[in-house]
């Protein structure tokens, strides 16, 4: 035995000032009564990573620092870290990320108490780093939750029910050693779950121990691969609830008839669909309103009639989502350098709509006829009868385009 109680295990890639903000947390603030230490894995950076780890290795925190010679992608070096850790326990760190130091204490303990626990999972605060504030729980748990070896149904239950997420989690190192986990088309995190269930008991904590930076005082709008996640892995993260589902019927813990699987698929739709409204509403916000309105055509298939996440978008949705068709159709098409607004009163100000939705900016938009060539010229018609005049003058049947031409097939 290493005498290790604990391995923090940060991946890392080319993020120095991200890398030595979380060291300085780990050095200032991570007071432990028992021995622990940082793994660093580093996939190949570039920049001074290296000498970020050597400075603080210098000082005294204990870190055993990896480096590759060539960058082998995220996934393996999540699964270097955590493989290379000697501790009795280990817990994923985010190089951007921090951890609660009293309450990882406390959830130590906790498993050192329970040694049927191969792993204990908690809530996580998004967390504002310029303001030092909290500023939610990405779920809830009302109290400590423990559950057996092996009680699939019960944690499927609750998973659905609170819409949890088990990312989070410090993880027992002998039954993290075969935790396979499948990574491309199952999201990850509820494979691993059942893997921790299928070799023991598996437990809900109610107190947080992680903070996930959502604004950062390194860089305030940095993009971050969780978000991502959100916007796009819905049928990952249905692939991993059907995992669990798969692996506990193989185990024998669940019954599987043609009236449960029912029941288990619409759970899972029902889990997705929720996902897909946030996606619906993060797609909103940076203002791509088309693929906003293919997430609602399926969510409201999907019977979701009525979703808060929705609601506030809902009024202006058609018409965003028609400028912006415009917007992607003059972009598209090569050679197009003017768009001609026809029969408009507000010109700066569809302009200036047009813009945020991405116009490219080497397009000239005008109200004035005859003032640019008609095969490098899209036009937009007030009136449809418009646009057949304008087609007669020689401009690009194609790209004479009225409201009616865009807004035809947004049914909301």
């Amino acid at each position: 035995m290493s005498g290790i109680k604990l391995s923090i295990c940060i991946p890392t890639y080319n993020r120095e000032a991200y890398l030595r903000n979380s060291l300085t947390y780990c050095e200032n603030n991570y007071r432990f009564d028992f021995p622990f230490e940082v793994v660093i894995c580093d996939n190949a950076s570039t920049d001074g990573t290296q000498q970020v780890v050597e400075e603080f290795i210098s000082r005294g925190l204990p870190i055993r620092y990896y480096k590759r010679e060539a960058n082998a992608g995220a996934a393996a070096n999540v699964t270097s870290a955590l493989r290379l850790g000697k501790g009795e326990y280990l817990i994923y760190l985010a190089d951007d990320d921090i951890l609660i130091a009293d309450a990882v204490a406390d959830t130590i303990r906790y498993l050192d108490n329970n040694p049927e626990v191969t792993c204990a999972h908690a809530p996580w605060f998004l967390y504002d780093e310029v303001a030092k504030t909290d500023i939610m729980k990405f779920y809830n748990v009302e109290e400590d939750r423990k559950f057996p070896h092996g009680s699939f149904g019960d944690v499927f239950q609750f998973l659905c029910e609170r819409h949890i997420f088990p990312e989070i989690a410090i993880y027992r190192a002998s039954t993290l050693r075969s935790a396979w986990v499948p990574r491309e088309f199952c999201f990850y995190p509820f494979p691993f779950l059942a893997h921790f269930l299928d070799q023991g008991a598996v437990t809900f904590l109610q107190r947080p121990f992680y903070r996930s930076i959502a604004n950062s005082a390194i860089e305030r709008d940095r993009p971050q691969e969780g978000t991502n996640d959100v916007m796009t892995s819905w049928d990952r993260y249905r692939g991993g609830l059907e995992y669990f589902l798969y692996t506990g019927v193989r185990r024998g813990a669940l019954t599987l008839t043609p009236e449960t699987r029912l029941i288990y698929d619409d759970m899972c739709r029902i889990f997705t669909l929720n996902r897909m409204a946030v996606a619906f509403r993060f797609w909103a916000v940076r203002k791509n309103f088309i693929k906003a309105y293919e997430l609602y055509i399926r969510i409201m298939w999907g019977g979701m009639l009525d979703h808060p996440e929705i609601r506030e978008f809902r009024e202006r949705l058609p018409l965003m989502v028609a400028i912006q068709t415009l917007v992607s159709e003059v972009n598209s098409a090569i050679g197009i350098d003017t768009l001609l607004l026809a029969g408009f009163t507000e010109i700066a100000v569809l302009e200036d709509l047009m813009r945020e939705l991405g116009l490219n900016e080497k397009v000239r938009v005008t109200a004035e006829l005859g003032d640019s060539a008609l095969d490098s010229t899209a036009v937009f018609v007030s009136v449809n009868r418009d646009r057949e005049y304008f087609v007669a003058l020689g401009y690009l049947p194609n790209l004479v385009f009225h409201e009616h031409d865009l807004a035809r097939h947004i049914i909301m």
